[in-house]
């Protein structure tokens, strides 16, 4: 039976629009504030979730998807981060297969449209948390609070703090874990479509369907499970209308409860029993897919969880539910990322901050004494349900139940902010309604709010276009992070301004310094650079940091091979591989090494082995012909070269080699035919031009050597030999052309 709206609603500064319109005005909401990263790249951890993931390529069989994390590492390795979430990688496989490739396009407008729907959605749960459960005639729920519904949607579908989850491509995985949180917590309503009869019985298929789709909400991301406890807590307080502090009361001085019997007699039990059958059971199939190891951090990424005094990781950890709750009051100060530095810890009782973690438990002790005390039924029941969706989601990322990743993440506050819309709704609905005299005020007030989300979500949906402005936008947030001046300075290098990347490289060193890939992309620079000494200083210390980190050795292989150290760095070559057995570019230095010592036989052998464990090696495939080429071994050059050239059958640089060999074995037509290939690839390859003119000198054919030698001088006067080759040619031309009757 359907019953009127409530008495405070109709003050909300808002119209009253019917069903189609709210949701289409929320979806224009949304759409409006996040549709200007839809042409945007793929930035930050999309790179390795999406444009590294081989499970994305339709070459790769579809079951891998079920075996890997989120990240495409196979869960049963140590370095992976137990991400199981394979439904959001289908989308992305999708999203692949669509486009026919990584085109970014396609992966930001779904994000888009997927929040919109999300938003819409948020006014049916909202309608329920805030009115109740009430059906009409028809068996259609009844909307007691339309436009309180309406503006905690439109809160929701314009909170910037959502912008990490809508513009960031890997934010999809928090989307769709949305997105079938809400349908699991509406299917769950629809168990009770039977009037609002409490002693009516429920329908079990409908729990069923509801646990199937938390299953799928878990299955995008981890998080998703937490919607049993908000199914728990509406079926308890609206389904079976508990007064908790009453009920606990009740039990805890043991008077008599004539209401415990009557609620049981509503089938409360069965149900909660079939949820924490089917949460148990989603537990442990993941607990064995992900196998008894739990993902590894470290400090760097969570520096309060590992510090040994418990009083100062609380402490920390309660001052991270503070920047989490500002972040949901004011979402100006956004940031890729907070760990490194960002967030310095609080050592002692004295640090200011402290402050922040007693006002953060006033204000909750007051909602929550507000929830349990108030004589009014309605608004315990709608506080309750609020804290309920705004913390029970929070959950997986407190640090209570186990380690997590981060110091602070603006993508786990995309569920919990519903909570939040719904308390900020709700309060200026009483407000509005109590102080009718400040109406236009209020309504001034709410204006400004919304039109400053909406400059926000903007302003920050653009930043996340682009991985320079992303990066560029964090200095003035977390200046203290050393992962954002890493970020920016990889940005820098990628782009080719080395000069000023290494600037913020030092930066990162300073702030953190044992930052281990910030000195490790340092030493690179600085290696080619030509400042060979400071590169090895770094180099060293980074893999004293940290001594399995093949990249470093490598580089560090390098450096020393410059510096003409070949015994150290044949050493750190071979603790590279010793680290990454499959390493094709640290048999290739190797190679190099080996031919700078005159050690044919041992260069040989690790240019093949660079090209057995990467095929397309070009580097090492050319070296192998050109060394042979050299030693005489022109037999042996020619079927490598050929070798190669049916795996890489356009590489320029190993048709010129193979050229070379050919023309001094004296197969001149079809040297030619590999020199005037590489050129078409290639045209302006001076050396190409210069080796051509050679063969046809050879080959007698003076006028085509004369026509190679000077566009070879041309393209580059500096050339060596070739001007004297072409002196030499035109002397002979001379003479023939005296010689002549």
């Amino acid at each position: 039976m359907a019953q009127t709206e409530l008495c405070w609603d109709r003050h909300v500064p808002l119209p009253k629009l019917g069903p189609v319109q709210a949701k289409v005005t929320v979806a224009v909401v949304a759409l409006l504030c996040f549709i200007n990263s839809y042409d945007g790249e793929f930035v930050f951890d999309d790179s390795e979730a999406i444009v590294n993931n081989k499970d994305l390529k339709p070459t790769t069989p579809l079951s891998n998807i079920w075996r890997n994390d989120f990240w495409g590492s196979n869960l049963s390795s140590n370095s992976s981060h137990k991400s199981y979430r394979p439904l959001t990688v289908l989308t992305f496989r999708l999203n692949y297969l669509i486009a026919g490739g990584l085109h970014p396009v396609g992966f930001h407008v779904l994000n888009i449209i997927l929040h919109a729907v999300i938003s819409v959605l948020m006014i049916d749960v909202f309608t329920i948390l805030i009115g109740g459960l009430d059906y009409d005639e028809k068996g259609w729920t009844v909307n007691r609070a339309p436009k309180t519904s309406l503006l905690a949607a439109i809160f929701f579908a314009a909170h910037p703090v959502h912008t990490e989850s809508v513009a960031g491509v890997v934010g999809r995985a928090d989307l769709l874990c949305a997105l079938f949180f809400q349908l699991s917590f509406l299917t769950y309503c629809k168990a009770f479509n039977k009037g609002n009869d409490r002693d009516a019985r429920f329908s079990v298929q409908w729990v069923v369907v509801s646990l199937v789709l938390c299953a799928a909400a878990m299955l995008c991301k981890e998080q998703g499970i937490t919607v049993l406890g908000v199914n728990a807590a509406f079926d308890v307080l609206l389904i079976c209308n508990v007064n908790v502090y009453e009920l606990g009361h009740r039990i805890l001085f043991r008077k008599n409860s004539p209401g415990l019997s009557e609620i049981l007699r509503t089938g409360l039990l069965k149900r909660l029993g079939l949820m924490s059958l089917g949460g148990l059971s989603m537990l442990y199939a993941r607990w064995r897919i992900m196998g008894t190891g739990p993902p590894a951090f470290t400090e760097v990424d969570n520096p309060a969880s590992f510090e040994e005094n418990i009083f100062i990781r609380i402490v920390n950890y309660n001052y991270y539910y503070c920047l989490n709750a500002w972040l949901l009051l004011c979402p100006w100060w956004l940031c890729f990322d907070w760990s490194m530095g960002c967030v310095p810890l609080i050592k002692s009782a004295t640090d200011w901050r402290v402050v922040w973690l007693l006002l953060l438990w006033c204000v909750l002790i007051g909602l929550i004494s507000q929830a349990l005390c108030s004589p009014d039924s309605q608004r315990r029941r709608t506080l309750t349900l609020g804290l309920v969706l705004l913390v029970v989601p929070f959950l997986p990322a407190c640090n209570i139940f186990f380690r997590v990743g981060f110091v602070v993440a603006e993508r786990v506050l995309y569920l919990s902010s519903a909570g939040y819309c719904l308390l900020l709704a709700y309060s200026l609905g009483h407000c509005c309604y109590r102080w009718i005299k400040y109406k236009k005020l209020t309504c001034v007030m709410l204006l400004a709010l919304l039109c400053m989300y909406v400059v926000r979500c903007a302003l920050r949906s653009h930043q996340w276009r682009s991985e320079q402005s992303l990066f560029s936008s964090a200095l003035s947030v977390c200046p203290l992070n050393a992962k954002v001046h890493y970020n920016v300075g990889k940005n820098l290098a990628d782009r080719g301004n080395t000069t000023t990347a290494v600037k913020y490289y030092r930066e990162a060193v300073r702030l953190h310094p044992n930052y281990v890939h910030a000195m490790n992309n340092l030493g690179n620079i600085l290696k080619e650079q030509n400042e060979l000494s400071e590169a090895e200083q770094l180099l060293s210390k980074a893999v004293a940091v940290q001594p399995d980190f093949a990249a470093a050795w490598m580089n560090l292989g390098i450096v020393q091979n410059s510096l003409r150290k070949f015994d150290a760095a044949e050493e750190s070559y071979w603790n590279a591989l010793r680290y990454r057995r499959k390493y094709p570019d640290c048999y290739y230095n190797l190679g190099r090494l080996y031919a700078d010592q005159n050690r044919h036989v041992d260069a040989l052998n690790a240019w093949r082995n660079a090209t057995m464990l990467k095929p397309d090696h070009s580097l090492a495939w050319n070296n192998m012909v050109i060394l042979l080429d050299n030693t005489g071994n022109l037999g042996q050059a020619e079927l490598i070269g050929r070798e190669a050239l049916k795996l890489l059958p356009n590489d320029h640089t190993i048709m010129f080699s193979l050229a070379n060999v050919l023309g001094k074995l004296q197969k001149y037509k079809e040297s030619e035919s590999f020199f005037l290939h590489a050129l078409r690839i290639k045209p302006n390859a001076a050396s190409c031009h210069g080796n051509l003119a050679v063969l046809y000198h050879r080959w007698g054919k003076l006028e085509l050597a004369k026509k190679h030698y000077e566009l070879s001088l041309k393209l580059d006067p500096e050339a060596p030999g070739t001007r004297d080759n072409y002196n030499m040619l035109r002397r002979k031309l001379d003479q023939l052309k005296h010689s002549a009757p």
